[in-house]
């Protein structure tokens, strides 16, 4: 089920002396399956954009479509669409509310009309997709630590069976550690079900060893939409637009600037240290 967007433009405030244009011409097509990184620095559109994805925002002109359906007609299910496009707002466990973990996670599937022992069946296994151990299942979910309480959000989205996944800058405000479980748990989760994930963020270095497609947004304008490697080849224009390639680029156009035959596509750290290696060994 592609989710597209055809030539979305975006104004807030259109009717008045302050209006901004947040979107300009946006033209994408997310595919099944693929796990994009969408990058961008502070007000370069990223948030805009993302809530259009599930209809959350009507595009001042151009379409979104959804399965072949455009996602503001008259008559569409713009409830179906958010069961199926899954989006996680910055810092979502401001919205937890309930007195306990797993009966915050059932809150969403409850609300599609579902059983019960169907709501429980989706939020246990969504609570184990994203590594939540059992015993915390009944605590309250305001007793967890930061990283467990962003695992219980994303939980409770996961558990309407979403077939894209969008995450909102999903790691803000954790620690280097609690950052990296995150990404890792989203990682696993994308390979071991297929799901489609969109991971926000302003941070080369966050996406860097996770997506396979990356897409740069600048003053509302996609800038770069490639695979990570062509995209980090323009370093020095994303350093322009207030954004950096992963420091993994800089060394190795460093190691080639002081003579060292190394490929400067990699964009790991593990590949950097076998690429290393090959030239050193050659």
């Amino acid at each position: 089920m592609s989710l597209i967007l055809d030539h979305v433009n975006y104004v807030y405030g259109g009717d008045t002396e302050l209006a901004v244009r947040a979107l300009k011409d946006i033209n994408l097509v997310i595919p099944d399956g693929q796990f994009i990184g969408l990058i961008g620095h502070t007000g370069s559109g990223k948030s805009t954009l993302v809530q259009h994805l599930n209809g959350l925002i009507k595009p001042t002109s151009g379409t979104v479509f959804f399965n072949g359906e455009d996602v503001h007609d008259a008559d569409y299910d713009k409830k179906k669409l958010r069961s199926k496009v899954g989006l996680v707002f910055q810092y979502p466990e401001h919205q937890l509310f309930e007195i306990d973990v797993f009966s915050d996670v059932c809150f969403g599937p409850k609300n599609l009309g579902l059983p019960q022992k169907e709501v429980e069946l989706r939020a246990y296994a969504a609570l184990k997709q994203v590594g939540l151990e059992d015993e915390l299942f009944y605590q309250s979910p305001f007793d967890l630590s930061g990283g467990q309480k962003r695992r219980v959000a994303i939980a409770g989205v996961l558990a309407m069976k979403p077939d894209i996944l969008v995450l909102d800058e999903p790691t803000a405000g954790l620690d280097p550690k609690g950052r990296d479980e995150i990404l890792d748990q989203i990682a696993k989760l994308h390979e071991e079900t297929g799901i489609t994930v969109i991971l926000v963020s302003h941070s080369m270095e966050d996406v860097a060893n996770y997506v396979e497609r990356i897409i740069v947004m600048n003053k509302g304008a996609v800038l770069y939409d490639d695979v990570p490697k062509e995209v980090f080849k323009h370093y020095k224009e994303l350093e322009q637009v207030g954004l950096a390639a992963p420091q993994v680029t800089y060394i190795m156009q460093t190691l080639k600037e002081k003579g060292l035959p190394v490929n400067t596509e990699v964009t790991t750290i593990p590949e950097a240290r076998d690429e290393i290696l090959r030239v050193l060994h050659a």
